[in-house]
């Protein structure tokens, strides 16, 4: 696709809407209580469809709709439709849906990163039908962008405080 086409396809993209929860072609992440205050590239994620409707695999036999698990999300990575080739993007999102509400949720091997993967898979994103937990983690962490700047510091406040505290035990004893 040339750049003209590249730039047009972008200036129709609907914009991200932070304060009533749309996101518009995203994948988007929250922190998970614990987990993430310790490692803080860990969190959960979904995936919106074409109107910014979140859904996330929220548990077993469960994808939610505009209501993320564990809060709102508090970054987002916008992803760009003319990059699908086999489906478009709401069927993708949907048909991933439908197969999760049917699965058992693990959460280290069949979890909402899984979800989110099986959607662009489907939509073979970017030419590319590897898509997996592993790799959206990295592209979350390079591409992705916070809300707020509270939403950052929902993110790694707890990680600095925690590993301050073990740098000042270590230090002290």
């Amino acid at each position: 696709m040339s750049n003209s086409a590249e730039n047009t396809a972008e200036q129709k993209m609907p914009s991200i809407d932070c304060d009533r929860q749309r996101f518009p072609f995203c994948v988007v992440w929250t922190p998970l209580p614990l987990l993430t205050w310790l490692f803080p590239v860990i969190g959960h994620m979904g995936i919106c469809t074409s109107a910014g409707v979140i859904r996330d695999f929220a548990g077993p036999y469960y994808v939610s709709e505009d209501e993320m698990a564990f809060g709102n999300p508090t970054k987002y990575w916008q992803l760009t439709p003319y990059k699908t080739k086999k489906a478009i993007w709401d069927d993708a999102v949907h048909l991933a849906s439908e197969e999760y509400s049917h699965r058992m949720h693990n959460l280290f091997c069949d979890n909402c990163h899984s979800h989110v993967a099986m959607a662009l898979n489907l939509m073979q994103y970017d030419g590319s039908s590897s898509w997996n937990m592993f790799k959206l983690t990295f592209f979350m962490l390079v591409y992705s962008q916070y809300v707020s700047f509270w939403a950052f510091v929902k993110t790694w406040l707890p990680f600095v405080l925690i590993v301050t505290l073990i740098i000042l035990l270590v230090i002290l004893l």
